[in-house]
């Protein structure tokens, strides 16, 4: 998920930075909408959230047991 925001973000910079002109900035556009529709990303993104979910769980656990023990 770190990676696809970071892509998301870095996308975003360089849209709003580049010089290209608004040619550039359509095609850009045009690639972000049809990556965002596509079932593939959708499959990868929900998977990487169910990953850092139970990460997130996992942390949460040990962190509770660590701290009743003490």
């Amino acid at each position: 998920m770190a990676k696809l925001s970071f892509l998301a973000g870095f996308g975003a910079g360089y849209v709003l930075g580049a010089k290209a002109g608004r040619e550039r900035y359509e095609q850009i556009r045009r690639v972000y909408n049809h990556a965002k529709d596509d079932p593939r990303l959708q499959t990868a993104a929900g998977m990487a959230q169910a990953r850092a979910d139970a990460a997130v769980d996992s942390v949460k656990n040990r962190l509770g047991n660590e701290t009743g023990n003490k």
